[in-house]
């Protein structure tokens, strides 16, 4: 099956019926389930103020239609910025800019020591960044559009500043992270450099393995627990035979606690398979609130539940048991709402993304503690997003668009100052640049690394590789700065 997962990437759909639904409407950040969009709760950082930019709903033509405008949200902290410093642009994914912001400390960590000025820019159609009163706009919700606004934006605020020489620095986790490094290449006069976190841009056309998602998640359980793998394993079997049995959907409602009885089997599968891949997204060394709230290495503490359930526990139960600990760390809730969901973070719009262009192959081996799966069936897909969208998926335009056939004989040739940083046990990290390309395209690639935990704010219980990567990530930025300061004096003195 195809999927873009999140930011994440990601999971599956709940759904009622036998409405076929593609997992490419997975997205980076957050599972694939259908939903009610909500105002998100998250909080604005200390230090941050909120700005909208007027945009043009179309960059690339010049019809009467294309000045509409609609207002950008960004954030914005001058606390340690002097003029002249750097500036240090998050390019914003698919939800809500506040949470981004709360989850990227390590830019307001860093921003003393460059002296820099912190942006965090709203992907358009995204959050509050959406032309509410343009009617039959979602045309123009695409990641070219979105690269130019960031461009339009930080070129505008420079000028503003008075600032037009500040060297720019991208960054940006998931698909945010994709974008950065995508910037860069569209628009080197802009960037001097980016930092692409967990950003899978090479899970377009076939250029990874379709399974390498699944292999990761289920890899992950599997080196904490051979047992854990294999519960999870046989869970799902125990689970269709809810749908065989006389008040089997009640039965299963009674197991899984639910708020309302259940209208379909898949509804608490989606649920698990849910909280399983989510986990090991998010499989921080410290307690974290990204995805929902978590202790340290939550991957480990699930497999510690159902490991230490008594015999008699079925393996649907340990499953559930274990999943509980992602949606109910807490212990607050008293039961699970599972067929009706909430966009907590402004996250609707990504199906858009899926059925046009971010098309990104994916399959489920035998080998993994998923049921398996083969790619989706190109017919079948087209025939969801013409009922949904009444659009059809470009599988191959991501690629035309900015690369990634044969990306270190490209990128050597021309490309620069990109960070591909990546930990291995984040799922998405099969897709993403895990070598370094040249001297000044460097992979950063960490063995317990999760999805972008190299963003996340510092504490003082973070493991040493951690802090050797930030290290290492400060050191390359330190010199991109530098060496763009150089090539400024020296321009300046050749006046």
């Amino acid at each position: 099956m195809s999927a873009c997962l999140c930011l994440a990437f990601l999971l599956f759909s709940v759904v009622a019926d036998a409405t076929y639904i593609p997992r490419r409407s997975h997205h980076l950040l957050s599972s694939r389930q259908n939903r009610k969009t909500s105002k998100s709760n998250t909080e604005l950082p200390s230090h941050f103020e909120t700005r909208y930019f007027p945009q043009n709903l179309d960059h690339f033509s010049f019809q009467p239609e294309s000045y509409q405008v609609f207002h950008q949200k960004y954030l914005i902290n001058s606390r340690f910025w002097r003029k002249g410093g750097p500036i240090f642009v998050y390019t914003g994914n698919e939800g809500d800019i506040e949470w981004f912001a709360s989850n990227t400390g390590f830019m307001l960590d860093i921003a003393p020591k460059f002296k820099a000025l912190l942006v965090f820019i709203e992907h358009r159609f995204y959050g509050e960044s959406k032309p509410h009163k343009l009617a039959n706009t979602l045309g123009f919700l695409n990641s070219q559009q979105a690269l130019a606004d960031y461009a339009i934006l930080i070129r505008s605020l420079k000028q503003n500043l008075t600032s037009e020489a500040s060297p720019v620095i991208v960054f940006g986790g998931s698909y945010g992270g994709m974008l950065a490094a995508w910037f860069r290449l569209k628009y080197p006069h802009i960037a001097i450099g980016a930092l692409a976190s967990s950003a899978p841009i090479l899970n377009f056309d076939n250029i990874v393995p379709s399974s390498s998602f699944y292999d990761t998640v289920s890899q992950d359980f599997k080196e904490v627990s051979v047992n854990c793998f294999e519960v999870i394993k046989r869970s799902w079997g125990e689970m269709e035979v809810f749908s065989t049995i006389k008040d089997g959907l009640q039965e299963l409602s009674k197991m899984f606690r639910t708020c309302k009885t259940l209208h379909s089997v898949d509804s608490a599968s989606g649920w698990l398979e849910t909280a399983f891949i989510e986990t090991a997204m998010v499989n921080y060394p410290t307690p974290a609130n990204f995805m929902a709230p978590l202790p340290a290495y939550p991957v480990g503490q699930m497999c510690k539940i159902m490991d230490e359930l008594p015999l008699e526990a079925s393996n649907l139960e340990r499953a559930f048991a274990a999943a509980s600990l992602y949606y109910n760390y807490s212990g607050s809730v008293t039961c699970f709402d599972m067929e009706n969901h909430t966009d907590s973070h402004g996250l609707n719009g990504w199906g858009w993304q899926a059925c046009t262009e971010m098309v990104m192959p994916m399959s489920c081996s035998n080998q993994t503690m998923f049921r398996p799966f083969e790619s989706d069936d190109e017919k079948a897909n087209q025939e969801y997003c013409l009922r949904e969208y009444g659009v059809k998926p470009r599988p191959n335009w991501i690629t035309t668009e900015f690369g990634g056939q044969r990306i270190e004989m490209v990128l050597k040739r021309f490309g620069s100052n990109i960070i591909f940083s990546n930990g291995l046990q984040d799922p998405w990290s099969g897709g993403g640049v895990l070598k370094n390309i040249s001297s000044s395209i460097i992979a950063l690639v960490t063995r317990k690394g999760a999805h972008h935990t190299d963003l996340r704010a510092a504490t003082k219980d973070d493991p040493e590789w951690l802090k050797q990567q930030r290290r290492q990530e400060v050191a390359i930025i330190e010199k991109w700065i530098s060496e763009y300061y150089n090539d400024l004096e020296q321009e300046e003195q050749a006046k």
